[in-house]
């Protein structure tokens, strides 16, 4: 489990085929002495598990179904990476809970930037855009962000200097692909909603949502 906070800007520095995945080699300042093989790091939004690591460097193998799934299959060496290790039991959860699962890839719509703040605008599939609500969470490259408008499939998230100097976001540009995770509490709320619709009193209906001003 993530909160979408970023620790570091890592880069890649290698990508070796493996099989029907890929290794890569992720540089990185954070200090591994408190990362074990086996642990979790999000990269760019998706959670992959530590299977080696040096001095300032760390491996971690890409399957096949995350290479179909989330932008890895584009990045070149010296690609800029948002990186977040797994939370502890008892950290603060800063940003929204976030489990690393890309649930789609959206495409940057258009960047508004000015001196104080940027505005980026990105077109989401509908898995995706079916749970983004004005004023709810997104996990965008692994970055917890406020949605600040929703059109269609086009959501808006602000970026504030803070965010933008300590994460990968100066590095988009219109036309660029993003990993997108949904607010996991929508999903959940949806399946439960939909295995018990109908079923009679005690349940969460389309009505009782209605009634309490959902």
């Amino acid at each position: 489990m993530f909160t979408g906070l970023i620790e570091d800007v890592g880069a890649v520095k290698r990508i070796t085929p493996q099989g029907t995945g890929r290794r890569l080699v992720v540089k990185t300042a954070i200090d591994l002495d408190e990362v074990a093989i086996g642990d979790s790091i999000a990269v760019d939004g998706f959670c992959l598990t530590v299977v080696e690591k040096g001095r300032d460097e760390f491996c971690v193998d890409v399957g096949q179904e995350t290479l179909a799934s989330t932008t890895v299959g584009e990045w070149k060496i010296g690609r800029r990476l948002n990186l977040e290790r797994a939370m502890r039991l008892g950290d603060r959860l800063g940003g929204h809970l976030v489990a690393g699962h890309v649930d789609g890839v959206g495409i940057v719509e258009r960047i508004e930037r000015s001196p104080d703040f940027i505005v980026i605008y990105v077109r989401a599939p509908e898995k995706v855009s079916k749970y983004i609500i004005e004023k709810g969470s997104v996990c965008v490259s692994g970055i917890s962000l406020t949605v600040n408008s929703v059109a269609g499939d086009t959501f808006s998230v602000g970026i504030i200097p803070h965010t933008a100097t300590g994460t990968n976001i100066p590095d988009l540009r219109s036309g660029d692909k993003v990993n997108l995770e949904s607010d996991m509490i929508g999903k959940y709320v949806e399946k439960f909603f939909l295995a018990t619709k109908g079923q009679g009193e005690g349940v969460v209906t389309e009505e009782f949502l209605l009634k309490h001003g959902f």
